[in-house]
């Protein structure tokens, strides 16, 4: 009998909502693991536009052509997630130095927290380096074009919001 390890990645973030920056993310961690498991965060600190079930559904849409990726949710701390579900890497996207900034001092902490855990950056790709959630929002409430930059239906669910606003 050959034992085969399976090597898992968790993604956390809001997904609110998921963009085409965070799918070219996700698109090249899913290569860099066996299993990738896209976390929404459930967070009563942030005052989402959608509501969590809504953000879980959107991005389980958005990666449905993935064999390896599975979309959930959690809340409290990353690394009890990645414990749950047997992650040994974290994948963050960095579209800037100053997301770095961030990102290296949860990475740090999360390391002394879980030292079997690694943190791996993956930089954006150039045309959704300038690309969040939270100004497609802001582009999208306004009714400027935010087409290419998330999937269509994402598009679709974005406009329904902001027109009922």
């Amino acid at each position: 009998m050959v034992y085969r390890r399976v090597l898992t990645a968790i993604y956390p973030g809001s997904f609110d909502p998921i963009t085409n920056g965070h799918l070219d993310v996700i698109g090249r961690a899913a290569r860099l693991a066996d299993r990738l498991v896209v976390g929404v965060l459930s967070n009563a600190n942030k005052n989402p536009t959608f509501p969590l079930e809504e953000r879980v559904e959107m991005t389980r849409e958005a990666v449905r052509k993935y064999p390896n990726i599975e979309v959930t949710h959690f809340d409290g701390l990353l690394v009890e997630f990645a414990e749950r579900e047997k992650a040994k890497i974290i994948v963050r996207g960095i579209r800037a130095i100053s997301d770095y900034e961030f990102e290296l001092q949860m990475a740090l902490m999360n390391r002394r927290l879980r030292p079997d855990l690694e943190t791996v950056f993956l930089m954006a790709s150039e045309q959704y380096s300038f690309v969040s959630s939270r100004i497609i929002k802001e582009v999208a409430r306004l009714g400027g074009e935010i087409g290419g930059l998330v999937p269509p239906h994402v598009e679709a669910r974005l406009k329904a919001q902001f027109q009922r606003s």
